[in-house]
């Protein structure tokens, strides 16, 4: 019994010693590395809806919903870099968590739905999807620690269920289509992270607006 609390102590220790050593990192560091993640997220998105459309029916690109419909549309955010200046470091940070946030049940699905996906790539798919995940999960704990370094506006999200459902249909088309429509949709909010982190980056690092 000793041995298992001297044991617990242990493992309590090294979590809070990660977590302090980790809050004590610099801002600037931090955003870099946040940054370098979500890079690869829009990197990753970009392939898969990339890969998806090698075999996609050409019908799909007729009836797939627009991206209006996709369950993040709700969320103001600012259309470019130069509107993107415009907001403050911490009303940014908290856009890019709760789109981040939104995507955590979205990614279940497509993780679920990649695996009986038919698409002669569905092995790629199915890794690059679960590669997605790792990278939000890990992005997510570095933007959570830094909203705690930008005060109380940074931590607060906007909520944006998904109300999609678990089944992304029952034949072949509508499977590929409802699969690529998620995809597009986290493409197109995986830039906007991406974007939001890179100007926050830059101005930590004091950089003139022209360079963001």
């Amino acid at each position: 019994m000793a041995q298992r609390r001297t044991n617990g102590s242990k493992l309590l220790m090294t979590v809070l010693c990660v977590v302090a050593a980790c809050r004590a990192v610099p801002v600037t560091d931090l955003l870099d590395r946040a940054s370098q993640r979500s890079d690869r997220l829009h990197s990753l998105s970009t392939m898969l809806t990339q890969e998806l459309d090698s075999h996609f029916p050409p019908i799909g690109r007729v009836i797939m919903p627009r991206p209006a419909m996709c369950h993040t549309s709700s969320l103001q955010t600012p259309n470019d870099k130069e509107q993107a200046l415009q907001v403050s470091e911490s009303d940014l940070l908290s856009l890019a968590r709760s789109l981040l946030r939104a995507w955590v049940d979205p990614l279940l699905v497509l993780s679920s739905s990649a695996n009986t996906l038919p698409h002669p790539a569905q092995n790629s798919i199915s890794n690059k999807i679960q590669e997605l995940q790792e990278h939000s999960k890990s992005l997510g704990d570095g933007l959570n620690v830094l909203s705690g370094k930008m005060g109380p506006a940074a931590q607060t999200m906007s909520l944006l269920p998904y109300r999609g459902g678990n089944d992304l249909g029952q034949d072949k088309i509508s499977k590929l289509i409802n699969f690529q429509f998620l995809l597009s949709c986290l493409r197109r909010d995986s830039h906007k992270i991406d974007s939001f982190l890179k100007v926050l980056r830059c101005r930590a690092a004091r950089m003139q607006p022209e360079m963001c």
